[in-house]
């Protein structure tokens, strides 16, 4: 455990974000417990095959990558977030190769750019093509392992938070252990796996959202869930497979039964993917077949091999895929240094909410968000005054942590079926009694939205409502769900 004493902050999850923010908390003399559920390089963020988001090239600009972000989140986005990214993208991916990340270059040596729906410009910084989750969080890993002032919990969950005179003070361990700590980072990864399609390992079922609701914080925009339009349609485990959309970029294209194009495969996620649903519905089909017979394998060697391994030659046949539930745009809500409404907490990455992805994520912006807020993170956490006194590990009186709750097939069908990719009132009001929590808030949210915008789709109001731009459905606990501006 800790052996420097008690640690300045707690960060809860060894992805992407939480390695990070761990890296540079530690380098600004700050000692991090970093707490992982897995041992260290097994995380979600070890799995993502898109790249990082960055303006770098002479044809590109921050103001260019911020106004794409705008764009594609359907006047949702909180400009100010989305601000912060573009202009700190291209510092992280240098300080990710000061670290030792080896990102794809071209044979002048510049770094290799790729090209994705919603962006104007290549723009997309890969390591190993679609192996960049996977390089990023092994260095990043090897990193932490060397780094005297972090001492990594491997193998441990967080079963509850610590607060104290209304702010939090740390977290419980399984087996009733306790950290202490002026501040604690919660990077505990995504939602996506609620549902019953999805591209996500099965461990991302929002479990840090609930860990900072039931301890008084409060989550913002659930009820935007991004469905990937191109994740394999298939048997032997193999449907949800993800499908990157580099591969687009690179000139694969979506056709329908017929052989016919029916949609601009380089258009934002929430048009593709209701374009292939619609067509789905239309047809009655499972699939959509993407035609990636002339892009070179070289480029994408996991996805290939991936395919290969399920069955499939994506050099000679068409590959059957439509959408699954992929990104999860709320969560805990927070500030632009990612303070969440619960003083001494905080959050990054996909279990975090800075309003940066609005209603509809600008693809391979997320990687870049765990490295930009993963920074401010550090240095806001840095700036936590010390407790007054020692927390007590549990207050008097106070109850056992609950237990987590358990998601049956039955929750995720649910919400695959009246949360998907069109919703309505009869279905949400369905799974307001659902007995996972976690699809309750869904239901909420998604419920309060009575709007169609980016990846919400409500059926039965169909049309945007512009008195509901920028403004984000905020739910805290014991008050019901509210619309808050943000800017």
């Amino acid at each position: 455990m800790v052996t420097h004493g008690s640690p300045q902050l707690i960060v809860v999850g060894a992805g992407a974000a939480g390695l990070y923010a761990a890296i540079c908390a530690a380098r600004d003399g700050a000692g991090v417990a970093l707490v992982s559920a897995t041992p260290l390089a097994e995380s979600s963020s070890y799995w993502a095959q898109g790249g990082l988001a960055a303006a770098i090239s002479a044809q590109d600009s921050p103001e260019q990558h911020l106004a794409d972000t705008v764009k594609a989140g359907r006047d949702a986005v909180r400009e100010s977030a989305a601000r912060a990214l573009a202009s700190e993208a291209g510092a992280a991916v240098e300080d990710l190769a000061r670290l030792g990340v080896s990102f794809d270059a071209d044979r002048s040596g510049r770094l290799a750019l790729g090209l994705e729906g919603g962006h104007s410009v290549r723009r997309i910084v890969h390591a190993g093509g679609a192996s960049t989750g996977r390089r990023i969080v092994r260095q990043l890993s090897a990193v932490v392992a060397q780094q005297p002032l972090i001492d990594v919990v491997e193998d441990r969950r967080v079963t509850a938070l610590l607060t104290h005179d209304g702010r939090c003070t740390g977290v419980v361990l399984d087996g009733g252990q306790t950290l202490v700590a002026p501040a604690t980072v919660l990077a505990t990864g995504g939602s996506a796996a609620l549902w019953a399609r999805t591209t996500n390992p099965p461990g991302a079922t929002g479990g840090g959202l609930l860990l900072a609701h039931q301890a008084g914080a409060e989550l913002a925009d659930l009820e935007m869930m991004q469905f990937h339009p191109t994740a394999l349609v298939g048997d032997n485990g193999v449907s949800g497979l993800l499908v990157t959309e580099a591969i687009r970029g690179e000139g694969a294209r979506l056709l329908d039964a017929d052989g016919e194009r029916f949609v601009d495969e380089l258009a934002p996620r929430d048009e593709v993917a209701r374009a292939i649903f619609r067509k789905l519905t239309l047809t009655g089909a499972e699939s959509v077949d993407l035609d990636m017979r002339d892009v070179e394998p070289a480029l994408f060697p996991t996805v290939v091999t991936a395919l290969r391994q399920a069955g499939l030659d994506p050099q000679r046949e068409l590959i059957p895929v439509a959408p699954a539930a992929h990104y999860m745009m709320g969560g805990i809500a927070t500030d632009l240094d990612a303070r969440s409404s619960l003083p001494g907490l905080m959050a990054i990455g996909e279990c975090s909410c800075t309003g940066l992805h609005g209603a509809n994520r600008l693809a391979s912006n997320s990687l870049s968000e765990c490295f930009v807020f993963g920074a401010r993170a550090a240095s806001a956490a840095i700036e936590e005054p010390p407790l007054e006194q020692a927390a007590p590990a549990l207050a008097p009186g106070a109850p056992a942590p609950a237990a987590a709750p358990v998601l049956t097939l039955a929750s995720r069908e649910a919400l695959w079926r009246h949360a998907g990719i069109e919703r309505s009132a009869d279905g949400l009001r369905l799974l307001l009694d659902d007995p996972h929590p976690l699809a309750r808030l869904v239901a909420e949210a998604a419920l309060t939205r009575t709007e169609t915008r980016g990846a919400h789709v409500r059926s039965d109001f169909p049309d945007l409502d512009r008195a509901l731009d920028h403004r984000h459905v905020v739910l805290a606990p014991g008050r019901k769900p509210q619309f808050e501006l943000w800017t």
